[in-house]
């Protein structure tokens, strides 16, 4: 789409490639610009994609893009991308380290996608940030930039940094960027199109495998929380546990207070209403089989403890869901319609 007639000049955004890139947090990154460009039937975004040395660079998956230039002739972005992958840390020499810092002084937003964030932190480009990154590289980044705030978020916005963890997330991030500037009705519309179930926002986190965790040297308390994570229907009573498990209550409530900072009752509960809460966002379940399904005794006990986790009773939450969907439906149907005409 050109941009003219559409009486304002389109954001630019500029995406660094670079070896062993994330082809998924790319491309979901990229498609909902797409996407937004076709609802709106303008150009609301344009995009550039750069490389080191302006030569095609593989990504993860084996596949080359060729990109429009070199790191030295990026200009005029609003938002510069820097998409990470796998062996990060082998992309990184001292010429990179400046280009990085030059593009910084023009005062353009430096975001990135995946591992990017490490290159980012290691030019010193978010000391002071909060940021985030694949949860896979979350413990060595705490131990090597202690400067930068990583966390667990699946994106972050601080200032003139965005960082998304990867994958998916890439899509989230871009959501709320678009939706930020352009309204929600077009960010549904997008996700209607991509058939995304929710749009996950910045409360959400990654889901972090437990192993990360605790390592290699807990399987009691790893295997506990496996037997909870299969028993969410039914629970487990604690003795029951302790019992299957192999240890006293008494040790296994230590562990779970010492490695994971709550009461294994406490711990329980969160899984559960964790299902719950996606069984409720994300399928026509009524909320007394949500409570059955998730291992509450009664639907008002479920919502007792759902208000106490979430802030907003459960029916709240899904009559909250269901009015943005009724309010954004004549929209959505009207720019379906339009697309095909």
């Amino acid at each position: 789409m050109n941009e003219e007639n559409t009486g304002v000049k389109p954001d630019h955004f500029g995406f660094l490639l670079v070896h062993n890139y994330s082809m998924i947090a790319f491309t979901s990154a990229i498609e909902p610009l797409r996407m937004a460009n076709r609802a709106a039937q303008k150009a609301l975004y344009t995009w550039s994609i750069y490389t080191i040395d302006g030569r095609p660079v593989k990504a993860s998956n084996g596949i080359e893009i060729a990109p429009d230039a070199g790191i030295d002739a990026v200009a005029d972005v609003s938002i510069f991308f820097v998409c990470g992958g796998v062996d990060i840390g082998d992309n990184w020499n001292k010429s990179f380290q400046f280009a990085l810092r030059k593009i910084a002084k023009c005062h353009i937003t430096l975001g990135a996608l995946c591992t990017g964030s490490y290159l980012l932190a290691r030019a010193g480009l978010l000391d002071g940030y909060k940021c985030t990154i694949h949860w896979e590289n979350l413990a060595s980044v705490r131990e090597e930039f202690p400067k930068a705030q990583f966390s667990d978020d699946l994106f972050h916005f601080d200032r003139d940094r965005i960082t998304s963890a990867g994958g998916q997330a890439s899509m989230d991030m871009m959501l709320k960027l678009i939706g930020d500037k352009h309204g929600s009705k077009l960010t549904a519309h997008i996700s209607e199109q991509f058939m995304c179930e929710r749009i996950r926002g910045t409360d959400d986190r990654q889901r972090v495998p437990l192993q990360l965790h605790l390592g290699a040297n807990q399987p009691k308390l790893t295997e506990a929380v496996t037997l909870m994570e299969a028993n969410l229907e039914e629970p487990i009573g604690l003795n029951e546990l302790s019992n299957y498990v192999g240890i006293s209550c008494r040790q296994l409530e230590r562990l779970f207070q010492k490695h994971l900072n709550c009461v294994p009752t406490r711990y329980y509960l969160n899984l559960r209403l964790n299902r719950a809460r996606l069984l409720l966002l994300q399928t026509s379940k009524s909320i007394v089989d949500i409570a059955l399904a998730c291992g509450f005794i009664s639907a008002p006990h479920f919502s007792k403890c759902y208000r106490d986790m979430y802030g907003i009773p459960p029916r709240d939450e899904r009559r909250k869901l269901q009015n943005f969907q009724t309010q954004n439906a004549p929209e959505l149907d009207r720019a379906a319609t339009d697309l095909v005409s």
